[in-house]
């Protein structure tokens, strides 16, 4: 299968295609549908190419005693776990109205399905691709049912090992060819020695027919910007209207400022790797044409002499003379006119130089 798919209807990942950049708003949101959709147009405006959130349908996902245990973090939004999460937790009405602003605005809009049942809604409202949690991607039943839908996917690999990756890989592979990894490590903020970029290199090796990504959760863009120049096909990253906010995951996003430069310095590192064939740009002409060495003459070379090595140079000269590279195909050869001291030896005064000929 060819490593490029559409992910999103008309963006194409993977290959030579701009690497795809996921504004994870996740619950950054506070609970607050005015603040979720502030993020979504921060998104857009920042150059992101889809905003994402995370679904849950809470008693899918938790049992009755998770939900029910006392939450006394600073971070808590409610008295119990469960009263927490429900102040977070958008309705399926209000996911539909951040979908239609999404589409207004004109960025991509999808989540992460955090349980069969939020996939499911998910899959109903026609999201372009499923995004799927750390936590679910060594959860092969869910993964399985996931990937029949037939949806392109993006899986993060946090707390993951290969062995699981790669059974992570082989199930989807079944049921679905439209999918890419990303490397991540579940730390908020992670901490730089343990995001191990590495990983990606190993994950296009094992999986070569499939586009490898990044979800970054550390702070600042510099590592996203080397998962890039790795050949990480999307950039995952949480953003934030402010890092201060009541919530985990706000330490460890970018504020607007920082998530527009990361998709500046991205698409600058894309456009700095260009072509893989190495020859003279036309942009490095005028240089050449100023400093480019060409041979000279070391000695005044009469009109018939034979030359040797020791009779020539390599200076910057004007005009500009046989080329550098060239000084070995002189030897031997018969000037055909006088060459002053230090003046250019031009192709023209030398019988049988050839330019495309080897040494």
């Amino acid at each position: 299968m060819p490593l490029t798919f559409e992910l999103c209807p008309g963006r194409m990942i993977g290959g030579d295609h701009p690497c795809f950049i996921i504004a994870e708003i996740g619950q950054n949101h506070q609970g607050d549908i005015e603040i979720a959709k502030k993020m979504i147009k921060m998104a857009k405006d920042c150059g992101a190419d889809c905003a994402k959130f995370q679904k849950s349908e809470l008693e899918c996902k938790f049992n009755k005693k998770a939900l029910e245990r006392e939450y006394n973090s600073v971070h808590s939004w409610g008295k119990t776990y469960g009263d927490h999460k429900r102040h977070l937790e958008f309705s399926h009405d209000q996911y539909r109205e951040l979908q239609k602003y999404a589409a207004e605005v004109g960025i991509f809009f999808t989540a992460s399905g955090m349980d069969e049942m939020a996939v499911e809604f998910l899959h109903g409202l026609n999201v372009p691709f499923f995004k799927v949690a750390s936590l679910d991607a060594n959860n092969f039943s869910y993964m399985e049912k996931t990937a029949k839908k037939g949806r392109p996917m993006v899986v993060s690999s946090g707390m993951q090992s290969m062995e699981t990756m790669r059974r992570v890989y082989k199930i989807v592979k079944e049921h679905n060819p439209n999918f890419t990894i990303l490397q991540c490590t579940s730390s908020y903020p992670v901490d730089p020695k343990n995001v191990n970029l590495k990983v990606i290199s190993e994950y296009q090796k094992e999986f070569p027919d499939i586009p490898i990504g990044y979800s970054g959760h550390e702070t600042g863009i510099s590592i996203s910007i080397a998962a890039a120049v790795m050949g990480a096909k999307v950039i995952e990253r949480h953003v934030t209207l402010d890092k201060t906010w009541k919530g985990n995951d706000h330490s460890a996003s970018l504020e607007p400022g920082e998530l527009k430069e990361l998709v500046r310095c991205i698409r600058e590192v894309e456009m700095a790797q260009g072509s893989c064939i190495k020859q003279m740009l036309p942009c490095e002409k005028a240089c050449h044409a100023k400093l480019g060495k060409s041979v000279v003459a070391k000695v005044k070379i009469p009109k018939g002499t034979v030359l040797t090595q020791d009779m020539l140079a390599v200076k910057a000269a004007e005009p500009m003379g046989i080329a550098a590279e060239d000084l070995c195909k002189m030897v031997g050869k018969t000037v055909t006119e006088d060459v002053e001291e230090d003046d250019s030896v031009m192709p023209e005064m030398v019988k049988g130089y050839c330019k495309n000929k080897k040494c």
